[in-house]
């Protein structure tokens, strides 16, 4: 029986097209690891306590949903998944980082990475300030602490091998 299952899954991975391949084991999604340090956090906007609402259409097409809050500059413009005017607005001024309002995720357009908004201190206050714009109450931030030793085992515990 086990044999069987087997030749079963092999016989159907040698029919996927490549595409299809992809989608079922991930290569187009999955963990995204969000960086704890960034280089481009020095243009930000002095005042980002006092930001937009997070249902704040794009500022170019007025699209109501996925959109991004520039930290530099403030405007709120939509997600790559719609019509791409965040994407073009950082190629027209480098202002690197946004915020989405959608998952409350931080983007660097210049590193093309995730940055952790609860462990980078420059970002815990906008992104605070947007939880409770968009939920009504303050996040649950972890700390550093917990994050660090869930990411590493405990030397006190013997190993299992």
């Amino acid at each position: 029986m086990a044999d069987q299952a087997g030749s079963s899954s092999s016989h159907l991975e040698t029919h996927l097209e490549e595409d299809d391949y992809d989608l079922i084991y991930g290569a187009e999604s999955g963990w995204v690891e969000a960086k704890t340090h960034c280089d481009h956090l020095a243009s930000f906007s002095s005042d980002l306590a006092h930001i937009p609402i997070p249902n704040t259409p794009c500022n170019r097409c007025q699209h109501p949903s996925e959109n991004w809050l520039c930290l530099s500059c403030k405007i709120v413009l939509c997600s790559r998944f719609v019509n791409k005017h965040m994407l073009e607005h950082y190629k027209q001024t480098t202002h690197s980082v946004a915020l989405s309002y959608s998952d409350l995720s931080v983007w660097c357009f210049a590193c093309d990475s995730y940055l952790d908004a609860q462990l980078i201190q420059q970002l815990r206050p906008v992104h605070e300030t947007a939880y409770i714009l968009k939920f009504g109450e303050a996040p649950p931030f972890r700390s550093v602490e917990s994050s660090r030793t869930e990411d590493k085992p405990s030397m006190d515990k013997p190993s299992s091998s």
